[in-house]
């Protein structure tokens, strides 16, 4: 998986980027980058508007998140304002100059740092129950097959016990060890002084794991099987619980966890429909009101982006209740 997407012919860091292939809330919507103003306006305060503020965008495609905000931020906020974009892909040629790019999360981070669908591609193992204990699923990369390999090792083993229910004779299913994806959480909050890390991901709680397990692939905007060889995404959710007790034990803060549809609400987007008598009075604001309610339900539908998962964890700071409980 980590040889599919991140070599130098991988997935994200050859060809056209994320974005060519499948549709995120940074592509879907400007709603979503002004919640995230809104919340970096928040918690600049809380900082007490510190000389320099960081925000670090984690696994940034293309830039597109940080080229929205750098348009939308005011300019007193923007006098302040550096922004970082993290990602193994070369630097693109028309990225505004103002934006940093590097490959690795810097250090001394004070501001937000954000993650939106990162933690989903940080490549994990398989493991399949045998009589014998969970055991390794190996995969040829050319082809996709599968086939049962070594016994997991202690530090795994001790993972699966804890966030990962018991197989069962009628339910024996698989596992996805996300332990790769609570270290990676863990060494960007190690990166963070002050301020917030918010992780923006499709995911499940324990007793909701697939039984079969989530690993698929995307390529052109569809589905497709998860073969590692460079030419799709490949991607399983995340153990969202398994994420935030780890960070909660190096952050020492108390951390949120809610969905898509309550964050983006909680942070001031409406998804109702205007009025009708807007129509008759104004046209052409009743359909600009429309469209902004579409693209907000969009947003917040719980059978799609809304049903992400909003990982909210402070580091050195307090935050309004609503934010970190």
């Amino acid at each position: 998986m980590a040889t599919a997407l991140y070599r130098p012919d991988g997935f994200f860091v050859s060809g056209p980027g994320p974005a060519a292939h499948f549709r995120t809330s940074v592509h879907a919507s400007p709603v979503f980058t002004s919640c995230l103003l809104r919340l970096l306006s928040s918690l600049d305060a809380a900082l007490g508007q510190p000389a320099r503020l960081d925000v670090v965008d984690v696994g940034a495609g293309r830039g597109e998140l940080l080229r929205s905000l750098s348009v939308a931020v005011g300019v007193p906020l923007a006098e302040r304002l550096r922004l970082t974009a993290v990602e193994k892909a070369p630097r693109p040629d028309d990225l505004p100059p103002q934006i940093e790019w590097v490959d690795e999360i810097p250090q001394g981070v004070t501001g937000l740092l954000v993650a939106t669908e990162w933690l989903d591609n940080v490549p994990l193992d398989l493991a399949v129950p045998t009589p014998e204990g969970w055991r390794y699923v190996l995969v040829n990369p050319t082809t996709g097959e599968e086939s049962t390999g070594n016994p997991v090792n202690a530090e795994d083993a001790a993972w699966l016990n804890q966030w990962w229910p018991s197989p069962t004779p009628t339910t024996p299913g698989r596992a996805e060890v996300g332990r790769s994806r609570d270290e990676a959480w863990v060494g960007a909050l190690r990166r963070l002084d002050r301020g917030l890390a918010l992780a923006v991901d499709y995911g499940h709680l324990r007793d909701e794991r697939p039984v079969g397990g989530s690993l698929t692939g995307y390529r052109g905007g569809r589905q497709v099987s998860p073969v590692p060889d460079g030419s799709c995404d490949v991607t399983a959710h995340v153990a969202m619980d398994s994420v935030a007790s780890a960070g909660e034990r190096v952050a020492r803060c108390a951390y949120t966890l809610v969905s898509q549809r309550e964050g983006l609400r909680a942070l001031g987007a409406d998804g109702g429909r205007p009025p009708l008598s807007l129509a008759s009075r104004d046209p052409a604001g009743y359909l600009r009101a429309l469209a902004a309610a579409s693209a907000v339900a969009e947003l917040t539908d719980p059978a799609g982006l809304g049903g992400h998962w909003w990982l909210l964890q402070p580091v050195g700071v307090a935050l309004d209740p609503l934010m970190a409980r």
